[in-house]
């Protein structure tokens, strides 16, 4: 499982921010995962408080926003959810299109006291 080393990659981090800019505690982390992301949200949420002990994370919330994957069809053009389409065009039937989005890993939102 991948996902703790990422977690606390992300504990990292956010902490760094706080040091930075002189906050002393954190509330609440918002990440952002794409659902064709490698890490798959109810690890990252259960591994969260394991890697926030004994930081000053200990006793933040986290909050996970899923980004859909979406594409677009090379032969006409229509962007469309990947997943739900099963990677083939509504539009045109095509399977020739590029993924624009679903990937995603970020911190988005740090919420502090």
């Amino acid at each position: 499982m991948h996902e703790l080393g990422v977690v606390m990659q992300v504990v990292d981090v956010v902490e760094k921010f706080a040091r930075e800019n002189q906050v002393e505690k954190i509330d609440t982390v918002v990440l952002q995962i794409g659902e064709l992301s490698s890490m798959i949200p109810k690890y990252v949420e259960e591994v969260y408080p394991a890697a926030a002990d004994g930081t000053m994370l200990e006793g933040s919330r986290l909050r996970v926003e899923i980004m859909p994957a979406n594409g677009r069809c090379n032969q006409c053009g229509t962007v469309f959810p990947l997943v739900e389409h099963e990677g083939e065009c509504p539009q045109c039937k095509s399977g020739d299109c590029d993924m624009l989005s679903g990937r995603e890993f970020y911190i988005k939102e740090i919420v502090c006291y």
